[in-house]
């Protein structure tokens, strides 16, 4: 896999992922924005409202033909979380050229032409969105969003971050809110819409066996991208070295109520340590804290004391977080956040082995080797590289890994910092 980039206009970046493991291209638009409570229920309306149609192709019939005309090329959107930052998303993947019947059918350039008049270049009505379409779309998003306590774990999750951070970027949901669905209409929303496509970072990303000047032409000719202007990158930079963590000196315990059979635990630890090169050293941590079948929540906190069904922990680089994530006995709560808070003093006191540290590094690198064998994952793991300004190649992203020393880890367990413990229970 080779990577290259080149900026189009400023703001604006073409990412080539060179790769002859695959027999189809995989082109991406992704804008990215601050994540604002004014914003992120409009921006989640706006994929829904981008893939109703476009100038040219009025209808998502009229789309799916066009993909359909490609070999069945396929068309995916929606919205993520990226530490203080919304990413609208945008994809195609079609099958590459030189497997088409007819080689100069171009599947490519007209996937990617596709791809790019769906971003830049809507179905609008005397300038606006269509009204029955937005009614259509807040419904469906409504939906969407009342959904999200179906998800009890995720429930849990996503209201341990909204209280640890708020209204802050990172503590608000990716869908929005249904309290702020009411006042969009298509005069806004078209506004919004243009300032968003004229403002925010613009990321063109294309993986697959392509001849490089080739795609480069193409985007740089393609009229939508012409029209665009250049901006200034209107984004937050969130990595590992950004996040300052102030002392925690009340841990915030929270307990909400609602109708569930089994007690969702969640705790947020902040990762105040600033050493050098620490998200590798704080992702190896995470591995042998809660992450793997190996790792102490599983083993002593699931498998020997039976108080977890389930029990992982994750690392937010972007924002320097661990989050311990459980499905309890909602009469153990006590006993398993003692339990947990148990493993977390047996990482301070560096009570793993060497082996387990050599097992936790193989896990990690298994999760890279997957970023060259799966063309989505490896646009997602690139995009993460942008976003966060820290471009370590994964040469670097092995080696980096294999350096981390069991004191590295001591270090980072002793700057892992309890924030907030939330439970759902009935």
């Amino acid at each position: 896999m080779e990577k290259k980039e080149k900026e189009i206009k400023q703001g604006i970046k073409l990412h080539l992922i060179k790769t002859d493991l695959f027999k189809t291209d995989m082109m991406s638009v992704i804008l990215t924005t601050p994540l604002t409570r004014e914003n992120v229920t409009k921006n989640a309306l706006i994929v829904s409202m981008l893939r109703r149609g476009t100038a040219n192709l009025k209808t998502q019939v009229e789309i799916s033909k066009k993909l359909e005309n490609l070999y069945g090329a396929g068309f995916e959107c929606g919205v993520d979380k990226y530490g203080d930052n919304q990413l609208l998303r945008f994809y195609i993947d079609s099958i590459n050229d030189q497997f088409a019947f007819d080689q100069n059918e171009e599947i490519l350039k007209n996937a990617l032409t596709i791809l790019l008049e769906i971003v830049c270049n809507p179905l609008l009505e005397n300038g606006k969105f269509k009204k029955e379409y937005l009614d259509v779309e807040k419904e469906n998003l409504a939906r969407i969003i009342e959904s999200k306590i179906d998800d009890k774990d995720l429930y849990a999750y996503e209201n341990c971050i909204s209280n640890m951070y708020g209204d802050q970027g990172f503590g608000l949901y990716k869908y929005g809110y249904l309290e702020d669905l009411e006042a969009i209409n298509v005069d806004n929303l078209t506004e919004h819409y243009h300032n968003l496509i004229q403002n925010s970072k613009l990321d063109i990303f294309v993986s697959g066996n392509f001849d490089e000047s080739k795609v480069e032409k193409i985007v740089c000719e393609n009229e939508n991208i012409q029209k665009l202007k250049p901006r200034i990158e209107n984004y937050v930079l969130n990595n590992e070295m950004t996040e300052d963590k102030p002392k925690v000196e009340n841990v915030k315990e929270v307990i909400e109520q609602t109708d569930v059979v089994q007690g969702k635990l969640v705790m947020g630890l902040d990762v105040a340590s600033k050493c050098e090169k620490v998200q590798f050293k704080a992702m190896l941590y995470n591995i042998l804290l809660g992450s793997s079948a190996n790792s102490l929540l599983f083993q002593n906190v699931r498998e020997k004391a039976s108080l977890a069904y389930s029990i992982k922990s994750v690392y937010v680089k972007q924002k320097a977080n661990i989050f311990i994530r459980a499905g309890i006995e909602i009469a153990n709560f006590e006993k398993a956040v003692d339990l947990i808070k148990k493993q977390l003093e047996m990482m301070k006191n560096g009570e793993f082995s060497d082996a387990d540290l050599v097992a936790a590094k193989e896990y990690v690198k298994a999760g890279i080797n997957a970023i060259e064998t799966e063309q989505d994952t490896g646009i997602i793991y690139y995009i993460g590289q942008e976003i966060s300004k820290t471009n370590t190649t994964l040469d670097d992203y092995r080696k980096n890994i294999d350096a981390v020393t069991k004191q590295d880890i001591i270090e980072i367990a002793n700057n892992a910092q309890l924030n907030t413990i939330y439970f759902l229970k009935n």
